[in-house]
This record gives structure tokens, sequence and C-alpha cells, in this order.
């Protein structure tokens, strides 16, 4: 029997709704064993920098130095249509300027980049900390900005939080493409047939999930860091859609041109992201 597979995924409701049935043993997967970890998204970037996971769920900012290694899945993709990272602060009615303090979280991360991209020539000073980290320190006056991910869409105005601007929207209205957050990416290594069948169990867990989404939620809750419920349902509701369980063209020509864009700024990266296509 061959080793278990190492497959990393982050603790938001969309991947662990998207993984719920593979994660409970409904969806059945062979003599294939699968060791799962969940992290961050930083640790999940740097995890597969690292080699240390062979299936893993990255940024696709970081997903770019991996893809002479990895294959995007084409199954398991955030796309951001409304719902990319927001950048947020205490105040209204001004944009980061020198000398300033903007959190990020990771320089991995497609939020920093998209930061760089709109922002970068204002002088501000970035620091990267982990994403749970932000709203705090925005609401204890410890930083001045922060490009705030996952959860924090819906929760940022109970923390007394201003939106300075949605970064997602910009990309949007710029590029007339959704945004390329985050998705799965698997070893080139573990072969196509192996790749394909992975991409057939990952889909079937995400239509079990889809078919009975209650059934999924203490999955969800066991992971969700004291989220309540109808938050994490508007968390999967914003980031599971049709796109997540097939990339489709409108979701590899964003791909190309997040690859294209992130080279406008000077980012090393390789030319494209490659989607593993089943034969």
């Amino acid at each position: 029997m061959m080793s278990p597979l190492a497959i990393a995924i982050s603790t938001c409701p969309n991947d662990t709704f998207t993984f719920h049935g593979l994660m409970s043993g409904a969806i059945p997967t062979g003599d294939v064993r699968m060791d799962y970890h969940l992290a961050d998204v930083q640790e999940l970037n740097e995890g597969v920098k690292e080699r240390r996971f062979e299936v893993a769920k990255v940024s696709f900012r970081a997903a770019l130095a991996f893809s002479n290694d990895y294959y995007v899945l084409p199954v398991g993709a955030a796309l951001g249509f409304g719902n990319g990272p927001l950048l947020l602060s205490r105040d209204v009615g001004r944009f980061p300027g020198p000398g300033d303090r903007v959190l990020c979280p990771g320089s991995a991360t497609t939020a920093d980049l998209l930061f760089r991209m709109f922002h970068g020539e204002s002088g501000a000073k970035v620091e990267q900390v982990l994403f749970s980290e932000i709203m705090p320190a925005l609401r204890a006056g410890e930083a001045d900005f922060g490009v705030c991910i996952h959860e924090g869409r819906f929760t940022y105005r109970e923390e007394g939080l201003a939106l300075v601007e949605d970064l997602g929207k910009r990309w949007e209205e710029d590029t007339e493409c959704p945004l390329p957050l985050g998705g799965l990416v698997a070893a080139k290594s573990l072969g196509e047939p192996l790749l394909a069948k992975l991409v057939d169990w990952i889909r079937a867990s995400l239509d079990l999930a889809r078919r009975d989404p209650a059934a999924a939620m203490p999955t969800m809750r066991r992971y969700a860091q004291s989220l309540s419920d109808d938050v994490i349902r508007a968390h999967v509701d914003l980031y599971v859609n049709d796109s997540t369980r097939d990339l489709g063209s409108s979701g590899r020509e964003a791909l190309r041109v997040f690859a294209e864009r992130a080279r406008t700024v000077g980012e090393p990266c390789a030319d494209s992201l490659v989607v593993f296509t089943p034969r």
C-alpha cells in the first residue's frame, strides 16, 4: 500500500466544505490514504515551497513559483467575483501614504500582490502577519491599514473598521476577469492516473456538500475559529461556486491574466500556471 498522500488545506469554511466528504470518509478512495493538514494560508504556501505537501490549497500568487513542479487542479479553486481582499483602516477618507504601516497576510499571498499592484508607489511600509492578527492590530491602533482576507469581509464592521478599497473589485474592473485568489495544486510527480482520481474524488466531495450543506456544517464548525453559523454559511456562499467545481475557460483566462499582471510588477515567477486536464 502506498504512503498516505499529504494533503493540506486551510481552515476556512470553503475548503472544509469542499473536503467534507473526503475528510468524513463518505467519499471512498480505495487503497489511497490521505493525511490531512489544516493551516493558515501562509503556512500552506511555505509548505509547498518546501515540498512538504503533495496536494495543497495555496494562493495563486504563490502557485506562480511552483508551476514547474505542481499542476493547478481544475477543482477546488476560489475565484473572486466581488469577494477579493479588502483594504481596511480605522479611519475613512484617505489612502495609504508615506510612513503608514500596512499589514498584509503573507508575502506569498494574492492579497499582498494586489496591494503592490495598486498601492506599490504609496511609500507605505508593508509588514507581513497572520491574517487573523490584522483586524485586532488595526482596532488597537497598532497599524494604519490592513489587507483583510477570508471571513474579515463579513466581520470588519463589527470590529469598528472602515473599508478603504475593495482590491478584488478594482482587479475585476481593470481586467474584466475574476480574481484568482487560491487554488489546489498537486505535485506532477504523482502521475496522471492518480491526479485524475484526485480530481474526481475532490469533485465528488464538493458535490456531496452542495447537495446537503447542513451535513458539512460540523466539519466546517470544527475548524472555523469561532465563527457563527451565519458567517460560515455566508463564507461558503461567497467563495464556493461553479468555478470551484471546474475552473472552465474563464478561470483559465483569469490565471493567464494574473500571471501576466504579476510579471508587470516584477514578480519573479514562471511564465504560466498549468491546469491539469484529465484525459
